[in-house]
């Protein structure tokens, strides 16, 4: 008996654990669409997008959804650029 319930711990275990699994990361998502050729890696994007800039200050990057989001500074105002994979600006906006 102590050995079926041990078999069926581990089943349970085995077997349960992608059920409870956390859904994929935006890195790990990131990741994925430059595996695929979906996207470039991010040095290459801002490689593209910065020289855009004209001398705003380079703050980072985020991962949304499928495009980042470049934040920049310039004059006291932050600046959104939003960038698909292959590197094509797809919006600007700025705070006021």
């Amino acid at each position: 008996m102590y050995r079926t319930l041990l078999a069926a711990a581990f089943a349970v275990g085995l077997f349960g654990a992608p059920a409870l699994a956390d859904p994929p990361r935006d890195a790990d998502r990131a990741f994925q669409a430059i595996r695929q050729g979906r996207s470039m890696p991010l040095p290459q994007l801002e490689r593209r997008v910065i020289p855009f800039m004209g001398g705003a200050d380079y703050l980072g990057p985020e991962l949304n959804g499928d495009a980042y989001r470049f934040k920049f500074m310039q004059n006291g105002r932050v600046i959104w650029v939003d960038v698909d994979g292959q590197g094509r600006i797809i919006r600007r906006s700025r705070d006021r």
